[in-house]
């Protein structure tokens, strides 16, 4: 009875030590990364790209962490976050219900922060004089109804968010395939439409209002235009003040969707970006900050003179 009674605990011993080893393992990359230190992957949606450049350049000299960007589709990138490639996306729309219950299955409650408002921007090549475009024009052109002022719409993926946002707005479940023509980025969009007369291409009007060095020369052949609703009688320009009125009618809203499931990197660059700083560098992005930063402006009664 003695030899059981010792092999018995013997055997509790080593279970306990196997599980507390195991904790411990999957614990160390949890402690290995916290709000501000560490190394994460953050998944996003590739109309976005340029603006979350800058916000993870910042948050890089501010905290010892490191942040690697894969910026693919909107469609893509569903998929990498639902795969568990990453638990942390940039996007301009939330999620599903149906993919909701696939991270609740896992025991994960995603936390969505918006963070500002952008706008999908309709872009044509310098040569041609008419900066003005209906917004019905376009959705009857996606129809299939030809219109003499567009030869053909230029997206950047056949399954990026503008794309989706487009269909949506002309009830198609499918994009047509005369008169549109896709590519894999918006920097190849920009380029194309620069070096074609007719076209009118469909971009992420972050890609225009901050260039990156490299784009800049293909950002000066190209007009960003003037956009009427459907509804509407004016032309506007997808500029920080008409975004903010409410009058260009393509804007859209911003979402950091944090997916980890605990306290990491995912929530300490969606409090910086929601923060002062982050709200700070999407106001001079051109893009439209979810909370206007303050200004403290020191009023002095008298002028000093410090002359001698």
């Amino acid at each position: 009875m003695k030899k059981v009674s010792k092999l018995y605990y013997v055997i509790i011993l080593f279970v306990v030590a196997i599980i507390f080893a195991c904790n411990q393992s999957s614990d160390s990359k949890n402690n290995e990364e916290t709000i501000i230190t560490g190394s994460t992957s953050i998944l996003v949606d590739e109309t976005l790209k340029p603006i979350v450049e800058d916000q993870i350049a910042v948050f890089e000299s501010k905290y010892a962490a490191k942040i690697k960007m894969i910026a693919q589709s909107e469609a893509e990138v569903i998929d990498l976050l639902v795969k568990d490639s990453s638990g942390i996306a940039v996007l301009s729309r939330t999620l599903t219900s149906k993919e909701a219950e696939l991270f609740e299955k896992r025991k994960i409650t995603p936390k969505v922060t918006k963070f500002a408002i952008d706008a999908i921007a309709f872009i044509s090549n310098k040569s041609n004089k008419d900066t003005l475009i209906a917004l019905q024009d376009v959705i009857d052109f996606m129809k299939g109804k030809p219109r003499s002022t567009i030869k053909g719409l230029v997206f950047d993926n056949p399954n990026s968010s503008t794309v989706r946002y487009m269909n949506g707005l002309a009830g198609l479940e499918i994009t047509p395939e005369k008169g549109i023509f896709s590519f894999k980025t918006n920097e190849e969009v920009i380029k194309f439409v620069s070096e074609n007369e007719g076209m009118i291409g469909v971009v992420g009007v972050n890609w225009l209002s901050q260039p990156s060095p490299a784009m800049t020369s293909y950002v000066e052949k190209v007009n960003m235009l003037s956009v009427k609703s459907i509804t509407g009688t004016g032309f506007f320009e997808p500029t920080q003040n008409n975004i903010a009125e409410g009058t260009y009618p393509l804007a859209r809203d911003l979402y950091i969707i944090n997916c980890q499931g605990f306290s990491g990197l995912g929530m300490g660059f969606s409090s910086f970006v929601a923060g002062d700083i982050g709200q700070r560098i999407i106001l001079k992005s051109g893009l439209l900050p979810v909370r206007i930063p303050g200004r403290n402006i020191r009023i002095r009664k008298e002028i000093e003179n410090k002359k001698k």
